[in-house]
């Protein structure tokens, strides 16, 4: 099941002005038995380089150099997205987020068993920002090139319809 939100600026978090957030539930069946193997291959092959394999910041930060994906691929957590005040959403294995830049993004609590792969598009990458974004930030997430595949459905994915 796919779920499109959209946020707006919230204090120090600029959100993204036209691109929504995109929320794959149950992208990776649940008997995968290695997962984060499987959405490092599936991320790559769509063209979203995987970086690290971690957790989730527990505080309110955005990415101005690079969108962002996060596949859970183990454990639970409970996110809130947007900034302050923003939706609270729980995530669980095998569940995918599509973080267009400027998205706030932050941990709430998470069971110990949590692994998130992340990955950016080629050249992208995700800066850590915590200060209220600048207009030069601003103007760096509104002209950051889209991704040319979706990272979990490649060329015909949901990123194609949401994001042009």
């Amino acid at each position: 099941m796919l779920k499109a939100l959209y946020f707006k600026s919230s204090g120090a978090v600029p959100n993204n002005p036209t691109l929504p957030v995109l929320v794959y539930s149950g992208a990776f069946p649940e008997g995968e038995s290695a997962m984060a193997s499987g959405m490092e291959e599936r991320f790559a092959e769509n063209g979203w380089p995987p970086q690290w394999r971690n957790g989730i910041y527990p505080f309110h930060h955005y990415h101005c150099e690079g969108h962002e994906v996060l596949g859970i691929a183990a454990g639970e957590a409970r996110l809130v997205l947007g900034g302050d005040g923003g939706e609270e959403l729980t995530v669980r294995k095998g569940d995918v987020l599509l973080l267009p830049a400027g998205t706030g993004h932050c941990l709430m609590s998470a069971t110990p068993d949590l692994i998130v792969v992340g990955a950016y598009p080629p050249d992208q990458q995700g800066d850590i920002q915590r200060d209220i974004a600048t207009t030069a930030m601003k103007r760096a997430i509104a002209e950051l090139p889209y991704p040319k595949r979706d990272p979990v459905l490649g060329a015909g994915g949901p990123l194609v319809d949401h994001w042009r």
